[in-house]
């Protein structure tokens, strides 16, 4: 027995100095394992200790800790007591349930509990039988780099079937050998609680919520998970930024799925949709309007202002003696065009002056050929014609006095004279 030992831990400790591998079978696996066994016995059974027998197993992988096996023991010591000598017969038939530590190194120790049927046939005499419990410990050893196992094995054993209670220790070496395809394993990398198998976004941060796939949630499936949403509960085709909020392009206050204004001009006051505030409803806003208290229901030009019987040109002047216009009547008449288009049912009269310089016909025709270019100015910048009729007045209206400079200089004007509402 001693020898057994030895060559056991010998065993043991060369293998474990090797690298990892895999001893034992693996969960969903059965095996079968046969043994040598060396019988240490009762010394009432009166026969010599050695080896006399073997054990043969079939067991199955429970799971990561337990086995369950059919174990058959057979032994034939020989009798060394009395004259005639001979041999006694054991035979034990049991259930095992073996404890498995380390299931998946090397090197697998295992303790067993176990009950069963025992008989002893003892030489020159009947057959006896009873029960038999056992104890023990075990370990299992990988030699080849796969799960067929080295397996060596102490077992404690008390049997009824003799007259007296009687116990023997057996210590048992050979080899174990699974079969059967193994359970997959349960594979969680980054510990999501979803297996690498079916996991779309492996390395998921420790601790957070994801779906069946392992991805984080996204529950307003805004494309911003959970765990960076600031903004959880984004209705559904709203455009967020990166912290999941809506996106408020213009700065305003007012979001983008919200704001009928977009594009408001910075640090402009808005209304709950996003649009500038026009307190006088003229449809100018305050930041604009030049008449903040218009009356409700009166036409504003676009400072905000109410039209009154004309529109006054200030700035459209002319070339001496000509219907071309000087450099900056072009802003004054595209204030007049966008006031008209802000107030659609107006139509004018583009009526042109000239001061009393000149034959009274030459200024006729020349005022009428400046309010034409006013006229054409106008409709080129989107003012229908049928809003708007021209006529030259030449000097026939002053409104200053002809004998001066600037009286001659406020005489020569074109305006817009309302004709209709």
């Amino acid at each position: 027995m001693r020898i057994l030992a030895v060559a056991v831990a010998t065993i043991a400790v060369t293998f474990l100095s090797a690298e990892d591998a895999h001893a034992e079978a693996e969960d969903g696996q059965s095996y079968f394992s046969v043994m040598g066994t060396f019988l240490e016995d009762d010394k009432d059974r009166g026969v010599e200790d050695g080896i006399s027998g073997g054990q043969m197993s079939l067991g199955y992988v429970l799971n990561d800790a337990w086995n369950i096996e059919g174990m058959v023991s057979a032994a034939n010591p020989k009798v060394n007591l009395g004259p005639g000598g001979g041999n006694q017969q054991h035979l034990g038939i049991g259930v095992d349930m073996l404890r498995v530590f380390k299931r998946d190194e090397r090197f697998s120790p295992y303790l067993h509990v176990g009950i069963g049927y025992f008989s002893n046939d003892v030489a020159g005499d009947t057959e006896k039988e009873g029960n038999m419990i056992s104890g023990g410990a075990g370990f299992l050893l990988d030699m080849f780099s796969s799960n067929v196992s080295l397996r060596g094995e102490w077992r404690y054993r008390l049997e009824s079937a003799s007259n007296d209670d009687l116990s023997d220790s057996l210590f048992s070496l050979g080899f174990q050998i699974p079969f059967g395809a193994a359970t997959p394993k349960f594979v969680d990398s980054d510990g999501d609680g979803v297996s690498d198998g079916m996991d779309r976004c492996p390395n998921t941060p420790a601790g957070t919520t994801v779906d069946a796939y392992g991805c984080e949630l996204d529950s307003d499936g805004d494309g911003v998970n959970d765990s960076r949403d600031r903004c959880p509960g984004t209705p559904a085709g709203v455009r967020v930024n990166s912290d999941g909020c809506a996106v408020d392009s213009d700065g305003d206050g007012v979001t983008d799925d919200k704001d009928k204004c977009p594009g408001t001009v910075a640090g402009a006051a808005v209304d709950s949709d996003g649009c500038e505030m026009d307190g006088d409803n003229d449809g100018v806003v305050d930041r604009l309007d030049e008449c903040p208290d218009s009356s409700p229901g009166v036409q504003v030009d676009i400072k905000g202002c109410e039209i009154k019987e004309e529109i006054q040109l200030q700035g459209v002047n002319f070339e001496s003696n000509s219907d071309r216009l000087l450099p900056g009547a072009e802003s004054v008449l595209n204030d007049a065009a966008a006031t008209l288009r802000k107030n659609p049912s107006i139509k004018v009269e583009v009526a042109g002056h000239t001061d009393s310089d000149g034959a009274a016909d030459y200024n006729e025709s020349l005022s009428a050929r400046r309010a034409t270019t006013v006229h054409d100015y106008l409709a080129a910048n989107g003012v229908s014609t049928d809003r708007m009729s021209v006529r030259g007045y030449g000097e026939s209206q002053p409104i200053a006095d002809n004998t001066s400079a600037a009286g001659k200089a406020a005489n020569r004007r074109v305006l817009l004279r309302i004709v209709e509402r």
